[in-house]
């Protein structure tokens, strides 16, 4: 039994949903956002609360029903609140530069790397060793980051490398000598 789908989403004020044959859109003060849902499922919206039902018993259906339900929910969060990740680079001569839209990262090949944002998401580079994402679609800015930590990302004997804020580098001893 799904017992996150079962439980109500929670509509803050200023936010509008719409569902139509298994499409949900969801207006907030910071965007738009779209998703469609599986067939047969239903979203009932009433009193500032959405509800999602399921078509079925089956075990298929019981196991997207979650799924679906905490996507409506981070959709109404990033419409509302957005979304932030937060990336840490470290290493010498490692530094990142914004350029307009474009993100320069210098992270140790004989190039630097130049990433152009995508569509709904910013970049903000407060430092030249601090990197913040932010954007209203959750799956947007996680992927985004993914992909500039995979550059480079953190290696165990020195800690080099592009890590998230709030990840921790375990740390392996190296060569011992004589």
């Amino acid at each position: 039994m799904s017992r996150i789908g079962l439980k109500p989403i929670e509509i803050p004020a200023g936010v509008e949903i719409k569902f139509e044959n298994g499409l949900v859109e969801v207006k907030g003060p910071k965007g738009n956002l779209n998703q469609e849902v599986g067939r047969g499922f239903v979203l009932n919206i009433e009193d500032g609360q959405a509800t999602l039902v399921r078509p079925s018993e089956s075990k298929e259906d019981k196991s997207l029903h979650g799924l679906y339900r905490t996507l409506i929910e981070n959709m109404i969060i990033g419409v509302t609140e957005g979304y932030k990740k937060q990336l840490e680079i470290v290493g010498t001569g490692y530094r990142a530069q914004k350029q307009g839209n474009k993100l320069n990262l210098s992270l140790g090949f004989s190039h630097p790397l130049i990433l152009e944002d995508p569509e709904g998401i910013t970049t903000e580079v407060p430092s030249e060793r601090v990197i913040i994402i932010s954007g209203i679609d959750k799956q947007l800015v996680g992927n985004y980051t993914a992909k500039i930590r995979a550059f480079r990302s953190p290696e165990p004997y020195k800690g080099k490398g592009v890590k998230y804020a709030d990840e921790y580098v375990r740390r392996k001893v190296g060569k011992t000598g004589k």
